[in-house]
């Protein structure tokens, strides 16, 4: 079967899996969105980045990511994209009622390999946030 999806369309889809691997705690996909090479949240390799992002969302309840105003470009086998988000942590444990709510975006900078696009580098711009940033801690 021929996929008829651009370039643009693949990246968009690879962030929303990105995001739904975030709220489902999949530590694994998450992994599989970066070469192995990758930067991110403040590290360097994969094994680093999803470490970090383990530390903050591993003992937090209930997240969602939602992400919108797509900007793509592509150039040949490297893309560049803007994403706006808005994330939502519930609290858990002693923090249940708690939350903390952020609001930026994302820009990730990507690499088409064998297996599609995979994310060489990422950094998050909070613009304001809500709430308490303690919700966020390991598991």
């Amino acid at each position: 079967m021929t996929s008829t999806m651009s370039d643009r369309d693949r990246i968009v889809e690879r962030l929303a899996e990105l995001a739904a691997a975030l709220d489902r705690r999949d530590w694994d996909a998450l992994a599989a969105m970066f070469v192995p090479s990758a930067t991110g949240y403040g590290r360097t390799g994969r094994d680093g980045i999803v470490a970090t992002v383990r530390a903050h969302l591993g003992g937090c309840g209930p997240s969602q990511h939602l992400l919108g105003n797509h900007r793509v470009e592509i150039r040949g086998d490297e893309a560049r994209s803007l994403t706006c988000a808005r994330v939502h942590h519930q609290g858990a444990g002693e923090a249940a009622g708690l939350f903390y709510e952020c609001f930026g975006e994302y820009e990730d900078h990507w690499t088409r390999t064998p297996d599609g696009w995979r994310i060489t580098s990422r950094a998050f711009t909070i613009s304001h946030d809500l709430g308490d940033f303690t919700v966020l801690r390991p598991g």
